[in-house]
């Protein structure tokens, strides 16, 4: 009998150690799909750069189950259904079970299991398409001529600062956690609400890219924070490779962007035998109207002299900013890459607006940043 125990007791422990060096080594994703189950469902992988189907499953039952190797580090997953997607999170975890609504997938949910960071990422999910949704919204009233300009912009700040407000409560409560990486990295209209060239969001990214690479140091998502806010930083300490200033470079970095019909209009064509203006500035910011008046009546003055103003807008709504320029004199081009924009990077504009003129040769003569000075500095170059 004691035999019989202590070969029970024995290979007990043999299959709870064989269990538990399994769990160390995979993680299961499972759960049940209810409603219409005839699509197929995905584990898709979110890498920094792509995201990779994994695996996939044919739902007959309405159950599902993956398992796959955990990763050496935290990292980022996506069950996809049709167009609708559940975000979660791998770091310690074993076993996430998922029971959603098929008609409702991304949103109707629960998670079961070695869920706490997956959970906060579904809180977060919710915030940005709720964001999304009002941002959306405002943009149609706007689009619709509901209302104006100020109700729209101040409207805006107020959704955008609500999702982040609300985001930061999760940030600081852990700059480790996948949540914190997730919160910060979610867009609208594929723009991203927080703004790495924004001093405040700037620092938010810097702790949680310092206390992922001090516990993480070689993995993909360290790097990519660290580059990020080294770069970043260097902008807002004005350190970028290529600065101009006055004396320093007279050349022109000559520039091509789409016009408000799609027509790319070129710098150097526009520029050619003028006194011009490169001005780069966002007609969503506040400042935005008085910016526009105090150059109309410039250009007024001296457009018959030769002057002619070349306006890059770094907005990242295109709808909006053609209903903006839509009256306006002089040329209006937009940047789509917004305010991750390589051409103002090689301007090294740091803030918005930001100006430089050219003399009739195409050399670059004098940056603006003062601009209670404009009418003086452009008149010096036009007589």
């Amino acid at each position: 009998m004691k035999k019989i125990i202590i070969s029970g007791i024995f290979y007990s422990l043999f299959f709870l150690f064989i269990s538990c060096e399994n769990k160390k080594q995979e993680f299961t994703i499972c759960g049940e799909i209810s409603g219409d189950t005839t699509k197929m469902l995905y584990l898709e992988h979110i890498g920094t750069s792509k995201i990779t189907i994994l695996d996939s499953a044919e739902l007959k039952s309405g159950a599902f189950k993956f398992k796959r190797n955990r990763p050496a580090v935290p990292d980022f997953y996506r069950l996809r259904w049709g167009n609708q997607i559940i975000n979660l999170a791998i770091d310690s975890t074993e076993t996430i079970i998922v029971h959603a609504d098929g008609a409702h997938f991304a949103q109707n949910y629960t998670l079961e299991g070695d869920i706490t960071e997956c959970q906060k990422i579904k809180e977060l999910t919710l915030l940005q398409l709720n964001t999304s949704q009002k941002y959306n919204d405002l943009q149609r009233k706007y689009n619709a001529g509901e209302i104006s300009i100020d109700q729209y912009q101040d409207e805006a700040y107020r959704i955008i600062n609500h999702y982040k407000t609300t985001a930061k409560e999760y940030i600081i409560s852990n700059f480790l956690a996948t949540s914190s990486y997730f919160a910060v990295f979610q867009q609208i209209n594929n723009i991203m609400i927080f703004d790495i060239y924004d001093k405040n969001d700037n620092k938010l990214f810097g702790a949680i890219a310092n206390a992922w690479n001090i516990t993480y140091p070689e993995s993909l998502r360290a790097i990519q924070l660290k580059n990020l806010f080294t770069s970043s930083r260097a902008a807002l300490r004005k350190e970028l490779p290529i600065e101009i200033t006055e004396g320093n470079l007279k050349t022109l970095f000559d520039i091509s962007l789409p016009s408000i019909d799609g027509k790319e209009l070129r710098l150097s064509d526009i520029s050619h035998g003028k006194i011009t203006l490169i001005d780069f500035t966002a007609y969503a910011t506040k400042k935005s109207p008085l910016h526009n008046l105090q150059l109309a009546e410039i250009y007024n003055k001296y457009k018959a002299k030769g002057l002619e103003i070349y306006q890059i807008s770094l907005d990242s709504d295109e709808h909006f900013w053609k209903n903006a320029v839509i009256n306006l004199p002089w040329v209006c081009v937009i940047d789509p890459e917004s305010f991750y924009s390589s051409i103002a990077q090689k301007y090294n504009v740091i803030n918005i607006p930001t100006a430089f003129i050219l003399n009739r040769e195409g050399e670059i003569v004098l940056r603006i940043e003062d601009y209670t000075r404009l009418d003086t500095d452009i008149s010096k170059y036009l007589n």
